[in-house]
């Protein structure tokens, strides 16, 4: 029985070496990834308000989750008073590069999708942050469970 519980307590220490080397990457990368969404966006230093947001948050720049969500649903409102969908814009013919009309709802489609990449990014560097923060937690606890039941064998001598 002694040693049973001795091995089962060296078990639970390697499972929780492995967790809090995993759960450390995790963090280090949801962390790095989202500091450099941050200051990619930053870089930019496009406003809400150059999109034609009003209110509290329109002199923000656009560099975070909610603002590029904001961001995100601004430019699609005014993509859809050009045309409410591309089959709309083109009217059964093709895209045109010698039209303004055209261009300007291309150009809008690709600013919407950035925006919409950062919203999804900021996203997965937060599973990321929090599944590194959950794997050290179980890292702290297992190597705790592994310390009590080495105690405990040690007692069992």
């Amino acid at each position: 029985m002694n040693k049973t519980v001795r091995n089962l307590s060296i078990v639970l220490f390697v499972f929780g070496a492995i967790a809090l080397m995993m759960g450390v990457a995790f963090l280090y990368q949801g962390i790095s990834k989202n500091m450099l969404l941050v200051s990619i966006m930053k870089q930019e230093d496009v406003k809400l308000s150059d999109l034609g947001v009003t209110g509290s948050m329109a002199n923000e720049v656009i560099a975070s989750q909610k603002t590029a969500q904001i961001a995100g649903d601004t430019v699609r409102e005014h993509r859809h008073s050009i045309a409410p969908t591309y089959k709309d814009l083109l009217a059964g013919g093709k895209f045109d590069p010698t039209n303004p009309k055209d261009v300007t709802y291309a150009q809008a489609l690709n600013l919407e999708n950035y925006l919409y990449v950062g919203v999804l990014s900021y996203g997965v560097t937060q599973m990321a942050m929090a599944t590194g923060g959950f794997m050290v937690l179980m890292a702290l606890a297992l190597g705790a469970i592994g310390f009590v039941l080495l105690t405990v064998s040690r007692k069992l001598k």
